[in-house]
Order: structure tokens, then sequence, then C-alpha cells
């Protein structure tokens, strides 16, 4: 596994951190990062990317997280639409949607699990029938994250009732004003609207919105890039997170000090500490495989798997770090963090939920990592 830098890749650090002395709280932020390609890194640069190599990115996206700036301002369409297309898309579509999410003209949403195919995904029922040069889809998802905010959706459907669990698939690009089209919000236990109803109910889509063949959308779907994929912006956030939680540790209620009174405190948050620089090297893992054209499969179930279950245990020390206190959820209040410790704690249940469950990654890891049998 590789630690350190190349000549080269010291270089660009030192580029990236002066990039962000100059420009961070600037309020053309967002264009000088356009101007750079670092809004899309992995993008060719006649799209408007940078096309930076793997490590690259990996810097990039490691300096912006340690200075707590996120580098995904584009969302979806940054992160897995534009991917796909550089890949997939037909030129009319590359040019259609590209320069428009980079310019944050326009926003995504996915269109994936359904209330019956979630882990399972490859048991979406959502249908789509041809009809002339067009396509009439119904059907329903669910979780699709900031779908209310969203113009358009990418999404996967049926469109071979008969053919193999796998295939069948087809990947669609879909106007949210669609006729037909309709989004309902849902209320996540931390109070937040943060995922998703889709509804579908004879929305017409033109067959010029079929992205890659028809029936085989479900190897589109799983498309992966060279795109900063190794979780380090998650890593490294997890840290942060961590820092902020052991300075209020140090003055948790006036006069004392978590820190002070009990020895059990600092073991247990010196075992969270260790945990997030081994959520660091899990992403110094993967980014390394990457670097070397290789492609992580077990090892990214390693990465998601381990962080998103720390997020979780971190969650839990910060609400019994303020005892009772840290069952507030008042932001008036001073205490706990002005509540912010009970949203932390509801907020990351779902971690190890969305993305694939930690059920699903150590499935992974079990059967292409150790070699154990399906069962």
């Amino acid at each position: 596994m590789d630690l350190g830098d190349s000549p080269q890749e010291a270089a660009f650090r030192e580029e990236v951190r002066a990039f962000i002395r100059e420009h961070r709280g600037g309020s053309r932020w967002r264009d000088a990062l356009i101007e750079k390609g670092w809004f899309a890194p992995a993008w060719p640069k006649e799209y408007g990317g940078a096309g930076l190599t793997v490590k690259e990115q990996f810097v990039l996206n490691e300096e912006l997280a340690e200075q707590g700036i996120p580098n995904f301002g584009g969302g979806l369409g940054t992160m897995m639409l534009g991917p796909t297309l550089l890949v997939h898309g037909t030129e009319e579509q590359k040019a259609a949607h590209l320069p428009r999410i980079l310019k944050g003209e326009v926003w995504w949403a996915q269109g994936y699990s359904e209330p019956g195919a979630g882990s399972d995904l490859a048991s979406l029922q959502t249908r789509a029938v041809r009809d002339g040069d067009e396509f009439v889809i119904n059907g329903q998802k669910i979780w699709s994250t900031a779908a209310q905010w969203s113009h358009w959706i990418f999404m996967l459907a049926r469109t071979d009732p008969d053919a193999e669990k796998h295939r069948g698939i087809t990947y669609f690009l879909v106007d949210r004003r669609t006729p037909g089209v309709s989004i309902r919000p849902l209320t996540t236990m931390a109070n937040q609207e943060t995922f998703n109803e889709i509804f579908f109910e004879d929305v017409r889509v033109p067959a010029k919105h079929v992205v890659g063949e028809v029936d085989r959308g479900w190897y589109i779907g799983t498309t992966t890039l060279d795109f900063e994929r190794s979780g380090i912006g998650n890593a490294v956030g997890t840290m942060r997170g961590l820092h902020g939680m052991l300075e209020r540790a140090r003055e948790a209620a006036p006069g004392e000090t978590v820190l002070g009174r009990s020895a059990a405190w600092r073991l247990e948050l010196a075992d969270r500490a260790v945990e997030a620089q081994v959520a660091r090297q899990l992403s110094n893992r993967v980014i390394t495989m990457q670097a070397r054209g290789l492609v992580p499969n077990h090892e990214a179930s390693i990465s998601k798997l381990f962080t998103t279950e720390l997020r979780q245990r971190i969650a839990r020390t910060e609400l019994r770090l303020y005892g009772l206190y840290g069952t507030l959820w008042d932001a008036s209040r001073p205490e706990a963090n002005k509540g912010r410790a009970a949203t932390a704690y509801l907020d990351s249940v779902s971690a190890t939920i969305a993305g694939g469950t930690s059920e699903i990654q150590r499935n992974i890891v079990a059967t292409r990592g150790l070699g154990l049998p399906r069962g």
C-alpha cells in the first residue's frame, strides 16, 4: 500500500493547498473549481473536467475534506450520472447533460431502490413498455436522496419481464417535469426530509433517453470509473468529527471534564481515535489498488462496512458523553452541543443501510474475499 506521495503528487498537493488558501470563503468558490476542472476532477478535459489520475483525485479530495470543504457540489450528477454517460452515453446525451451538470443548472436524483427491491436490486419491478419512439413507465422508487429538488432522474426499469433476473433491465433518463412523475418526501427519524418516494404513472420517455442498450441497463447501472471511490472524504470527515467531539468532551459539563473524571472514558475515546485511523488506511488501500489499475471489490466493501459502523459507534459515544442531556433535541438549548448529539445519533442509523447494507457487504467479503461458499 502506498502511503506517501510521489514528487509529482507532492507538488500537486501543494497546488491544491495554495488554491484552498486563495479561494476559500470567496463568493466564486464554485466558479474557481469549475475553471480548474476540479469540480469533476475525473472527467476528461474536453468535457470540463481535469483528467486527473486516480491518485491526484485522492489528493484533491483528501485536502478538501481536511478543510471541511465538500467537492461534490454537483451531487449525483457529478458523482454518478456524469461518469456513466462518459462511458455509455451517446454524444447527444453528453452534450445535453454534462455542461449543465457542471454549471449547476440541473440536479439529478437516482431511481434504483423500490419498496420490494433494496439490497436485492435486480428484483425491481418498475416496468417500461415500448410504444413506438417512446417507453411508457409505471412503478415506484423509494429512498431517492434529494429527489424533491431534482430536475432529472436516472433510473432502472424492467423492459423484459421474461428475461433472467439481471437481464431485461434498461437505464433511463427521465425529465422530472414529465406528466405522471410525482415525488413525495419521506421524513426520517432524525426529522429530516432526506429521502423520497417517486411514482411513475404512464410516464412517456423518448427512446433517445435510454443510456446504452435496451435490456442491458443492469451492467450500465453498476458502472464504476476511476472517480474517487476510496471513501477518503468520509474517513477524513470522521476524523474531523471525532476531533470536535474530543474538544467538547474536555468541557462536557460546567466545572469538570469527562477526560479528567474517568479512565474508562479516556480509553473509549482512544478506541474511536484508533478506529478513525484504521478507516483512513482502508481508504488508502482502495485508492492504491485503483492507482495500480486494479478494481477494488471486497476491499471497497470492507472500507464501507468499517467506516459506516464506526460512524454509528462515534454517534453512540457522543450521545453517552452528555448523559441525559444527550437526549435533548432542541437547537435553542446549549446542552449536548445544541441537540446535535441526538440528531447525529438518529441520522447515523441509515449509514449502514444506504449504499448497500452491512449484511450485503459482509456477504461480499465472505464470498469474494474469503472464498466461502454461498449459503
